[in-house]
């Protein structure tokens, strides 16, 4: 399997596509001055105890509240309120947990009432992003992961990835494990430490632990609202949680960035750091390598299947419901029930990389083609769990029921990934009506003045649809020439094919996009 990973960096927001053999599974967008991320450690403030609901909402400096529910408040919750207190009144000055005095559990059938207290200051992690109309999601059981490891403060568990079956592998690495350990730090060993030498595995807890120390030194003078320690980078925390050798490329288009990914690469494997590749090319990285297409093609309410199948996407307040059709997918040669097969596991496939692709989290449930043999229904399901193995997010897959659909939960920390592949009517833009388009070239030169002399603007680039694009290139003396001649000015056109026909947006010298 050959991975890609197509980064593209805009003034407002980074856009990372995934590419595994060569079609879209993943794609995020993570905008550059966005506060949030899950995984970030904040210093909180209780506001509102709800007995009714045993949560609590907790002020991290979002415009909502976040919500804290006492199942998520961990068992080592006294520990962590008795170290806070200690570090904020100075009688804890270290930031290690050798010394200090472990409290008893909390009850699992507590109630937060006789935890918690209005003003109360809590450290607290996102565990989940805003969504919709929600505030974050918060916990009170603090984890920092890492590349090999996750660690645990206020913990003496030590455990290993469900995904390392083999004996032997898995007492190798508790024992190297227990030897490296903190006192008072419990350890989550990742499936990527799988037969890795215990100096990787040590370097990569001292990075946490160095992390650990940085954020505590924070907590001294923190105050509720502050930042104590932030999450990586999306586009880190993808490397750091997807790395392995089938990755051949990582392509971004700034030079930061570009910096910023090498140098983090060579932190956790120094001899790949050169997969990391600049583009330099004039046409956008997304057009450069297909993203736009695989995009467009990958989202919408229609999803086509090879073969001549496919699926129909819904999205409700309480589940997704995905359909499955066989379209004009027809062997004559075989029977109903081999056929059914054939476009199920296609089908199930599909799913599986839209899933990840839209991020979809909550209930699914998949209406595939009713097939009568139980060995039959065996096999899709077996298929399925296949398929979703390389899928991050938790999950869980009921067999087929006895009507023939396939229910999923999945894990949701984000807003779903949804991305309107529908376009406007290119002539009238959805109104019903169109101007003259023997005024369209008018309608662009008057903005070009606009921003040329009204706004002093030194240079523009002007983005449009390709066919637009040829019309105002045609010829030696080109519109665009005579336009540059005119103003005295650089005038830079670039097509882009994801625009519908008479789209156009104007950028200034360092790309960001001129509002008219």
């Amino acid at each position: 399997m050959n991975n890609e990973l197509i980064i593209n960096s805009s003034p407002s927001e980074i856009t990372i596509a995934l590419i595994e053999d060569k079609r879209l599974v993943e794609i995020h967008k993570e905008r550059t001055n966005k506060s949030f991320s899950v995984g970030d450690i904040y210093m909180g403030r209780v506001r509102k105890i709800i007995p009714g609901l045993n949560a609590a909402f907790v002020d991290v400096g979002y415009e909502k509240d976040a919500f804290l529910h006492y199942l998520d408040l961990g068992a080592q919750f006294k520990s962590l309120s008795k170290f806070v207190k200690a570090v904020n009144n100075g009688k804890h000055n270290g930031t290690r947990l050798e010394n200090f005095q472990l409290e008893g559990d909390i009850e699992k059938t507590g109630k937060i009432t006789n935890i918690l207290s209005s003003n109360l200051q809590i450290l607290v992690q996102i565990a989940k992003e805003p969504i919709s109309s929600k505030g974050p999601r918060i916990t009170s059981e603090i984890s920092l992961p890492g590349r090999y490891i996750v660690i645990i403060p206020f913990s003496e568990k030590i455990s290993i990835s469900q995904k390392i079956k083999e004996p032997e592998e898995r007492k190798r690495l508790k024992r190297l494990i227990t030897s490296i350990r903190p006192a008072n730090f419990g350890i989550i060993v990742r499936t990527a430490a799988e037969h890795k030498k215990v100096a990787e595995l040590d370097a990569d807890l001292n990075d946490l632990m160095a992390k650990w120390d940085s954020g505590i030194k924070q907590l001294r003078q923190a105050t509720p609202r502050q930042k104590i320690i932030g999450e990586l980078a999306r586009t880190s925390a993808i490397l750091r949680d997807i790395l392995n050798p089938s990755f051949h490329a990582v392509h971004v288009n700034d030079q930061t960035l570009f910096e910023e990914i090498r140098q983090y690469i060579s932190t956790i494997d120094n001899q790949r750091k050169d997969i990391v590749q600049l583009y330099r090319g004039k046409e956008p990285i997304f057009e450069h390598f297909g993203v736009e297409k695989l995009i467009k093609s990958s989202f919408g309410k229609t999803v086509n299947v090879k073969g001549g199948a496919y699926l129909v996407i819904e999205h409700t307040e309480a589940m997704h419901v995905i359909d499955v059709n066989s379209g004009h997918r027809m062997n004559a040669e075989e029977n109903q029930e081999f056929n059914a097969l054939d476009v199920n596991m296609e089908a199930a496939a599909e799913v599986g990389r839209q899933l990840r692709l839209r991020d979809m989290g909550g209930i699914i449930v998949i209406d595939f083609i009713d097939m009568l043999q139980g060995a039959n229904r065996k096999k899709l399901y077996d298929h399925i769990r296949e398929v979703m193995k390389n899928d991050r997010a938790k999950h869980n897959i009921l067999p087929p029921s006895k009507f023939g659909l396939v229910q999923i939960t999945r894990q949701r920390v984000r807003p779903e990934m949804n991305i309107e592949t529908i376009e406007k009517c290119p002539m009238c833009s959805g109104k019903g009506e169109i101007q003259p388009s023997i005024l369209f070239t008018d309608e662009l030169e008057n903005n070009i003045r606009y921003i040329l002399q009204e706004q002093n603007e030194k240079s523009i680039q002007l983005v449009v649809h390709p066919y637009i694009y040829a019309y105002l290139t045609k010829g030696i003396f080109s519109l665009r020439w005579k336009w540059a001649m005119k103003y005295k000015k650089r005038i830079r056109l670039q097509k882009l094919s994801s625009y519908h026909f008479f789209e156009y947006h104007f950028f200034n010298m360092v790309g960001e996009e001129i509002k008219l």
